[in-house]
């Protein structure tokens, strides 16, 4: 019974993490470095942002807001900016990778947005916890109002992270620079209607918005680096196929194959590639 358990355990090991290692622990320190920015962010931000920032920047953007509102653009955003929130991102977030799943035949979009997003969730929570910013007053936004800290704007942070890894992961798979050119003019469009909707609807300062859209795209920059490190590595190591629907490789089988290949390919090569399945 242990046996098969930890067969079991082995399988899944080699599946889900052998493959991945590079990307996993790239991810991991990169994470790390995203939340301490966050903190050390909301550190300075709590520092620098007094009320001369306000009447500098956040108050006169909330102003120029309010200028602009109407019945019938107060409804249109408010269901926009839903797509941001708890609820919606989430399901938008699904949708979207399991489409990249489906067109690319790989786990990988699941690993880069769902370790992704977990960490902006994090730092997001985490950066107003430390700071408690309060938002603008109700007398100056659209209800229904918000009463969780303002600082960062999740919606801006986590759309930022969600959206501009699905356009890099689309990319990857779109050959047409036209389309690509396409793709990447409607995701930063999204975002930076994200964040500004929540100016528009005096649910968050201008500078919380700021922060939001900067942490995110560190935070996409570190993980689309951890994706190409992730190439580079299994190249060079020769691992063959990451785990995808036709190709489940795993810690024996996933390593066999490939030296198999390797070996039918170069069989009177010395060095690695002609090495038997079962030596290293």
């Amino acid at each position: 019974m242990t046996t098969r358990t930890e067969n079991w355990l082995t399988q899944r090991w080699g599946k889900w993490v052998v493959p991945y290692a590079a990307l996993w622990i790239t991810m991991l320190i990169g994470g790390v470095v995203v939340v301490i920015l966050a903190l050390t962010s909301a550190e300075v931000y709590d520092n620098v942002v007094d009320d001369a920032g306000l009447a500098n920047l956040d108050k006169p953007a909330l102003a120029f807001m309010e200028h602009l509102r109407s019945p019938g653009l107060d409804a249109f955003i408010t269901g926009f900016t839903n797509i941001g929130g708890g609820i919606g991102m989430p399901i938008l977030a699904s949708i979207l990778t399991a489409i990249l799943i489906y067109t690319s035949r790989s786990w990988r979009p699941l690993i880069l947005i769902g370790g992704a997003a977990a960490v902006s969730v994090t730092a997001t929570a985490l950066g107003k916890k430390l700071i408690g910013r309060a938002r603008p007053d109700h007398a100056d936004a659209v209800p229904p109002y918000e009463n969780s800290p303002s600082f960062p704007s999740g919606h801006t942070l986590n759309t930022t992270v969600v959206i501009a890894l699905v356009v890099y992961l689309a990319c990857l798979q779109i050959k047409r620079t036209s389309a690509r050119i396409a793709l990447i003019t409607s995701g930063a469009i999204f975002i930076i209607a994200m964040g500004l909707s929540r100016v528009y609807l005096g649910h968050h300062w201008m500078t919380d918005v700021i922060v939001g859209w900067v942490l995110g795209l560190a935070w996409v920059g570190i993980v689309i680096l951890a994706h190409r490190l992730f190439h580079v590595l299994r190249h060079r190591e020769h691992a063959g196929p990451a785990p995808t629907f036709e190709h489940p490789a795993h810690l024996y089988e996933g390593a066999a194959s490939a030296n198999a290949r390797a070996g039918t390919d170069d069989a009177d090569t010395p060095g690695p590639a002609g090495r038997s399945p079962g030596s290293g």
